[in-house]
């Protein structure tokens, strides 16, 4: 078994026990004890499960779709730090739009638990991460479920969003260029983010420094539409300089 198919089934093993034990892990897979640390820090730095006392517990019930949804994320400790800037971007809104994608999952994870929110989602892990939040109240848009994104994408979703009244919305996007904007390679989930763009009052762009420069079949929305962008220092300051110049407040953290 190669290293991401043992990751995948210790994963499959704590989210079916609830919790599982370093020393366990190692006898189950015959592995060394730091191999199946190594192993969980990589699961735990993709926001799949969470270390504690020797051992590791799931971090929600959607961990296992949320593994099939991402697969194995690159650049996760940028996108981690990403979101969680993204996060303390929130200010005072109290109904939030979290987007479909891996760093809109970890912004979701990142939010505080201790004050009342309203989230409205298209995806499905990101429900999974939130729905046992006391203090949170979770909306998941209707329509077809799209089973290579684990989320939610049709003219219902659409609708279902057209009705609310969004103080921010946290967005992903396949691409965002200075000249062709925040970009999509799925029409359907385009509609749902421009929809989303079109109810909020403010609008913040999350992402890595890959995605700049970068586009796609379905253009949803300018990039003087957003507020702020958040993404990683791989970014050239030059470059972030110049989508500043276009409106949104670039951070690079």
């Amino acid at each position: 078994m190669d290293a991401e198919g043992r990751r995948k089934a210790m994963l499959e093993r704590v989210w079916h026990a609830g919790s599982a034990e370093v020393g366990r892990l190692a006898e189950e897979f015959a592995v060394s004890k730091e191999t199946v640390r190594r192993d969980l820090n990589v699961l735990e730095g993709h926001g799949l499960v969470r270390r504690k006392h020797g051992g590791v517990h799931p971090v929600a019930r959607t961990g296992l779709e949320a593994a099939s949804t991402f697969g194995t994320p690159c650049h996760t400790p940028e996108k981690s730090r990403i979101a969680a800037a993204a996060a303390e971007l929130l200010g005072g809104a109290r109904t939030v739009f979290i987007d479909e994608g891996f760093t809109p999952y970890l912004i979701a994870e990142a939010l505080p638990h201790d004050r009342q929110l309203t989230v409205v989602t298209a995806s499905l892990a990101v429900v999974g991460a939130l729905a046992t939040r006391r203090q949170t109240t979770v909306l998941l848009l209707g329509g077809q479920v799209r089973p290579g994104a684990m989320a939610t994408a049709d003219h219902r979703a659409v609708h279902m969003l057209s009705g609310f009244v969004i103080d921010l919305a946290y967005l992903g996007a396949h691409g965002i260029s200075r000249t062709y904007g925040l970009t999509a390679h799925d029409l359907a989930a385009g509609e749902v983010k421009a929809q989303a763009i079109r109810v909020a009052r403010r609008r913040v762009f999350a992402g890595v420094h890959t995605k700049f420069g970068a586009s796609s079949f379905c253009r949803f929305g300018e990039v003087r539409d957003l507020e702020a962008i958040v993404t990683g220092t791989g970014l050239p300051c030059a470059e972030a300089h110049r989508y500043h110049l276009m409106g949104p407040k670039v951070i690079q953290v």
